[in-house]
């Protein structure tokens, strides 16, 4: 049985490459933006525990405990992250906390005993910029701890204004406080060095003060990124909204959904003007994705592919909450923060990787110009094109098979389709066009290239597959006859 799943694994392995191979992708340019990136969006605690040493009362069994995840464990599964191709990794608040996920903050100086020290964390941040990967850190602005060391401090008392369920809001008008908090931050990003700011619990913060943080931020480092998980007109460099998640889970959920609005907060970055929106399908504040998919009866690893394709693939900025690739469950707050659980299928973890190579290689599927092909009940199509390439993206999101049909006047004449995933070969049929046919619940990615004729590589590939078969039934053959000839003597 192993050997039959290793020449599976081989067999898919040679020919996904050999795909990869026929295309002429565009290298990445030097410089990028935010709308290059992609965010895997984890909390430090629940990721990977890499030393004992900082396990003070961790009860991973108890999901309201710290779990034992560190600045080390990041280390350690560096490279876990890095094969399915993210470029920015946000691990939450750092900061001294009274609360795993770090939302009930006592210092801005202080960090967190249970995640290590400073020096550990800029250890991770050097350890994941050696492999092209940024690391973004949540900064709150207000909704900390009653006993944070400012609300704590009697001659700071006029900076508190109110308080409730244990936490204390800043009066964010107070000069003093906005002083306080952007000096806090700055120190913290000099510090640490860190790659990348989102700015939490904005707390209806005037826009001016927010930009201020900002620009103080920029004036440290210039090439870091600021976003955050609250809606703002201020100049983040991404957009939020509160109700992205909502559309996406509602329209991959299930099965020929309603997708028409699928592009109601990009149309603006799709037109050329604007900045890219976050693009997700939950978040770490809400249920998982899997358990709407699952109360819909649906298979949560098929929907969750549909999923984050989707958020992936569409322009904006990916951002895909941890766990996502392991179908994690859960309703909202510590049973959607289980521990990482890296004993898992990794079927979902390979398809990632494959298809962020294909976004990290090519310039034009993640900032090319944006076509929509077709957009009906969770069929959709769309062209991303610049003047090095196309790509033409399907996703069938529907219980049928379904088509779309792609003029020459489209994509020119004397052209072909070929398939990243099936290696499938698409060429103009006796009508006239390119015909695309994806069966249900399915993904795929095609190049667009001049006609070639025969696929050398894709038949090399397949001449290699057998000869890696046929080699290993030549060995299992020799091996069952010496193991029946030393039982014969």
């Amino acid at each position: 049985m192993r050997f039959k799943k290793w020449i599976g694994a081989t067999a898919a392995s040679v020919l996904l490459a050999a795909s990869f191979s026929t295309a002429s992708i565009a290298s990445a340019e030097a410089t990028r933006t935010i709308a290059d990136e992609s965010i895997y969006d984890l909390l430090v605690d629940r990721f990977f525990n890499g030393t004992g040493t900082n396990d003070i009362d961790v009860n991973a069994k108890d999901p309201t405990l710290f779990a034992g995840g560190d600045f080390k464990g990041l280390v350690a599964k560096k490279d876990f992250i890095d094969k399915m191709g993210f470029t920015i990794v946000s691990i939450g608040s750092v900061f001294d906390t009274e609360k795993y996920d770090g939302s009930m903050p006592t210092s801005y100086t202080t960090l967190e005993e249970h995640f290590g020290t400073e020096d550990e964390l800029k250890e991770a941040i050097t350890a994941y910029r050696a492999s092209d990967m940024k690391i973004m850190v949540d900064f709150p602005l207000s909704n900390v701890s009653a006993n944070h060391e400012w609300a704590t401090d009697a001659s700071k008392a006029a900076w508190v204004a109110s308080s409730q369920d244990g936490k204390v809001q800043w009066d964010l008008s107070n000069s003093d406080v906005q002083q306080a908090l952007i000096d806090a931050v700055v120190t913290f990003v000099k510090t640490s060095d860190v790659d990348g700011i989102r700015l939490t619990n904005l707390e209806n913060a005037d826009t001016a003060f927010v930009n201020e943080v900002i620009d103080a931020i920029k004036a440290v480092k210039s090439t870091i990124y600021i976003i955050s998980n609250e809606e703002s007109d201020a100049n983040f460099d991404a957009k939020y909204y509160a109700d992205t998640q909502e559309i996406y889970r509602n329209i991959y959920k299930n099965v020929d959904l309603d997708s028409t609005h699928i592009d109601a907060h990009v149309e603006e970055y799709i037109n050329g003007d604007g900045i890219p929106t976050q693009l997700m399908f939950d978040n770490l504040n809400t249920n998982r994705f899997t358990l709407d998919s699952a109360n819909e009866n649906m298979f949560p690893p098929t929907r969750i592919k549909t999923a984050i394709s989707g958020t992936l693939l569409l322009p904006g900025l990916p951002v895909i909450q941890y766990g996502s690739e392991i179908a994690m469950n859960g309703e909202a707050g510590p049973e959607a923060h289980q521990f990482y659980n890296f004993k898992t299928d990794t079927e979902l973890i390979d398809y990632i990787g494959d298809l962020q190579s294909l976004r990290n290689d090519s310039e034009t599927l993640r900032t090319g110009e944006f076509k929509w092909l077709k957009n009906e009940n969770g069929f959709i199509a769309f062209e991303r094109k610049s003047e090095d390439e196309t790509w033409i993206v399907v996703i069938n999101n529907t219980g049928e098979t379904n088509r779309v049909n792609i003029s020459p006047e489209e994509i020119g004449e004397g052209k072909e389709l070929r398939g990243m995933f099936e290696s499938e070969i698409i060429r103009k049929n006796k009508e006239g066009y390119y015909p695309i046919i994806l069966d249900r619940e399915m993904v795929e990615i095609y190049q667009v290239i001049e006609k070639r004729g025969l696929n050398t590589s894709y038949i090399v590939a397949l001449a290699l597959v057998g000869i890696l078969y046929a080699g290993f039934m030549v060995i299992i053959i020799k091996r069952g006859r010496k193991r029946r000839a030393e039982k014969g003597q």
